[in-house]
């Protein structure tokens, strides 16, 4: 009897934050003029959001217009792969308490650019998979 390869697994949503809290790296899009865009970002997980810094500039004229987005992040290895997916709306923190909060997470720029805008993504929903890599089965 010959094992039924799974090609494709759904991922529990603790693995899913597991994978986000690891990666800190990460594709945000979102609509800017009612065109899709994708931009690189860092962040770091808080409490059931994700942080990230910006500037004034399209991602963020772009947030106040229109909040909702999606983050992907991925990685893989020779043998197998994985995908998260996080979509949410995103807010520029407020001055207080939520800045003071999003301040104290250690997110540092990846870019020597000065960004002192912090934005916090709340994820409706998160979902993730992960693939095993191989030959293309026959057709039926």
């Amino acid at each position: 009897m010959t094992e039924t390869l799974v090609p494709v697994t759904p991922m529990a949503p603790d693995a899913c934050w597991d994978l986000l809290r690891g990666n800190q790296f990460g594709r945000l899009a979102l609509a800017v003029g009612n065109e899709p865009e994708i931009f690189p970002i860092n962040y770091v997980v808080q409490r059931g959001t994700l942080v990230f810094r910006t500037a004034p500039g399209t991602k963020l004229a772009a947030l106040t217009v229109n909040d909702v987005v999606a983050l992907e992040i991925d990685g893989f290895d020779q043998e197998s792969g994985w995908s998260v997916v996080v979509k949410g709306h995103a807010h520029p923190t407020e001055w207080g308490e939520d800045f003071e909060d999003a301040a104290n997470s250690g997110l540092r720029p990846w870019v020597a650019t000065v960004k002192q805008v912090f934005v916090r993504i709340q994820p409706s929903h998160v979902s993730g998979r992960s693939f095993v890599f191989g030959p293309e089965p026959e057709a039926l």
